[in-house]
């Protein structure tokens, strides 16, 4: 059985944008019907969604027949963490707060088996199909995806020394935490986080990495022309929640 080549970091790698879509509600359908609705990536959160190891290794399986490649965003740049998601097939992950160099190497030595990093070695697991892929340890680092997530201030005087860690793929803004760093908590539209977010995705290129973001449909386009390869442009459980009071408000005019 072979390794499939992770798609989504040849793309990157390559310059070409990848649009995705972040799924936090812990379910195999949403997760399987995203993966096949014709998005380059989907994103299954555990940071800010109850989502747990079981579950997300159901929406790994759920994903499997369709085409958008899985990012696994753990709750914490941790070793343990890490490994369990890395061990249950996810080999795209995004790691949330890295605030330095030393913080960006230990998201990168977590994914890494010795003696190039600190990762568990199991030789029976889903993500070498238990087993069934001969070549396992031989092609596992090429098709490793790490992307780390930059979102205050501190951060992002790093930028450059963060992106230029090796083995780190892409660096990712998180448009609220950074916001509220500045001190605009709840208004990532603020024109000064604008600014730091335009700024941010020309010094991650000009490093030579992927700059990534998530934003609304509304300013999808807008942060690809500032240089964002890879943009989330949308979440399951906000599409559910808006389309569900559009739907009921509809409605709900016509009985009054």
């Amino acid at each position: 059985m072979d390794l499939p080549v992770n798609q989504f970091k040849k793309a990157i790698k390559a310059g070409k944008p990848q649009i995705g879509i972040w799924s936090s509600l812990c379910s195999p359908i949403s997760a399987e019907v995203l993966a096949d609705a014709g998005f380059d990536w989907v994103l299954l959160d555990t940071e800010h969604s109850p989502n747990e190891l079981p579950v997300v290794q159901n929406q790994l399986d759920a994903m499997l027949a369709g085409s958008s490649e899985p990012i696994v965003r753990p709750a914490w740049n941790d070793t343990v963490l890490i490994k369990r998601y890395l061990d249950v097939g996810a080999r795209t992950l995004l790691i949330p707060y890295v605030q330095n160099v030393e913080e960006a190497k230990r998201a990168v030595a977590a994914t890494r088996y010795p003696p190039l990093g600190v990762r568990g070695v199991s030789g029976c697991t889903r993500a070498n199909r238990y087993g069934r892929v001969k070549d396992y340890f031989k092609r596992v680092h090429d098709e490793m995806c790490v992307l780390v997530q930059v979102e205050t201030l501190t951060a992002m005087k790093q930028i450059e020394q963060i992106a230029a860690v090796e083995g780190v793929d892409g660096v990712f803004i998180g448009p609220n935490d950074l916001a509220a760093d500045m001190g605009h908590l709840g208004n990532w539209q603020h024109p000064e986080v604008w600014k730091v977010m335009e700024d941010a995705a020309k010094r991650i290129t000009k490093a030579g990495k992927a700059p990534g973001i998530l934003v609304g449909e509304g300013d999808g386009q807008r942060c690809l022309d500032m240089g964002y390869l890879f943009v989330a442009v949308g979440s399951d459980l906000v599409m559910l929640a808006r389309g569900s009071e559009a739907l009921a408000a509809k409605f709900n005019k016509k009985q009054q």
